[in-house]
């Protein structure tokens, strides 16, 4: 059995943070999200395993080159979507396969119940069915994929995890797999339908927020850093090698705080947040349901919840993001999300910034001077 992840695409709906990263390599918990896919393929024993990559290849290459599960790689020159990915490890695929998305968690019990079945595909009811597509099924077999209808007749969608064999291949054109899959259901295949036990897909980057708690929740405590005699750490927290806990400073876990970290006295950090290697919060700071990306540093006196916080952000003291809700439109979809705020990499903030249910882009400098930003700012901006 091989296994063949598809991690060429970008993700211009999780912008700005795929701008300097393919979506599969978004840290979540603080590791990428491909890392949990090759986990769980790996503690199924299939070590056979090809990673299709495209935007940004060599950034992906790179990391895939890290890892101790060695990976066979299969380029797709241009991103003319999934099914054409899938084609251009055709090659290289021997017999059945599993077909897994490289930018979804995916648990490996979920994994252990499609593997030895074929023609089969993971399935799991979701809130928001029109982001995906819907599944319909009759006596457990997949009888109908609409992709992402605008009112769904189902709250069942299709994962994207499939378990094939390489005569599902004439079915692909120029289309993507959901549409591979309808043309073989027309021509008389069948496909099962098998309920995943766990499955999560960051749609939006706020979504990368349940994600990061998701994951967290699995965390099992180590305390490889220095804390103060007067630190409390509650619940499962992990404290990375090199990191220092100032005095007075409570985390209520689940935390995972990365290598090379300075936490300064008297913050508290809350549950479901995560911070990046060599990050560092000042004295006074109160952090919560955040996922904080490596090489970040946040002022004194600084509140930052509901937020994702990207690579590089230097945020002054009294930074604070403030959670509500409001209409955005994002590759022509009109949504109502509730958050703190989104901040691409390397934004720049001056003291007493407040960002409000907002989504900043890359190379961002907001100039101090109490400013309140509560709508979207593209890359590259200075706000004065």
């Amino acid at each position: 059995m091989q296994a063949v992840i598809l991690a060429a695409g970008e993700g211009k709906r999780v912008r700005p943070l795929t701008r300097s990263r393919p979506k599969a390599l978004i840290p979540v918990a603080n590791r990428p999200i491909i890392e949990y896919v090759i986990d769980a393929v790996v503690k199924n024993g299939i070590r056979d395993i090809i990673v299709v990559v495209g935007y940004r290849k060599e950034q992906v290459i790179r990391y895939l080159n890290g890892l101790e599960t060695p990976v066979e790689v299969a380029v797709q020159d241009k991103q003319l979507g999934t099914a054409h990915a899938l084609k251009c490890a055709e090659s290289k695929i021997k017999g059945d396969f599993l077909l897994l998305p490289g930018d979804n968690y995916i648990d490996a019990g979920s994994v252990a119940k499609i593997k030895d079945t074929r023609n089969a595909m993971l399935v799991k009811e979701h809130p928001s069915p029109s982001n995906f597509g819907v599944v319909l099924m009759k006596d457990r077999h997949v009888t109908q994929i609409i992709e992402k209808p605008a009112r769904s007749p189902s709250f069942m969608v299709s994962t994207g995890i499939f378990s094939l064999t390489p005569s599902f291949f004439p079915y692909i054109g120029d289309n993507n797999i959901t549409d591979a899959v309808s043309c073989m259901l027309d021509d008389g295949g069948k496909i099962l339908g098998i309920v995943a036990d766990d499955w999560q897909d960051a749609i939006y980057p706020w979504d990368l927020l349940k994600m990061n708690a998701r994951l967290l929740a699995n965390i099992t405590p180590t305390h490889h850093g220095t804390s103060s005699r007067n630190t409390i750490i509650m619940g499962n927290v992990q404290i990375g090698k090199g990191t220092t806990i100032g005095p007075n400073t409570v985390i209520s876990g689940p935390v995972i705080i990365g290598n090379d970290c300075e936490i300064g006295p008297n913050c508290c950090i809350m549950p479901d947040t995560s911070i990046g290697a060599r990050g560092k919060v000042e004295p006074l700071c109160y952090l919560g349901n955040a996922l904080i990306m490596d090489d970040c540093s946040i002022g004194s006196h600084s509140r930052i919840l509901d937020a994702v916080i990207g690579e590089g952000c230097m945020l002054s003291d009294h930074t604070a993001t403030c959670t509500s809700a409001s209409l955005m439109e994002i590759e022509g979809a009109v949504i109502k999300p509730e958050f703190g705020a989104i901040l691409g990499d390397e934004v720049q903030a001056g003291a007493f910034t407040t960002f409000k249910n907002c989504i900043v882009g890359n190379n961002v400098t907001v100039e101090d001077g109490n400013r309140v930003i509560s709508s979207s700012v593209p890359d590259d901006s200075l706000v004065i």
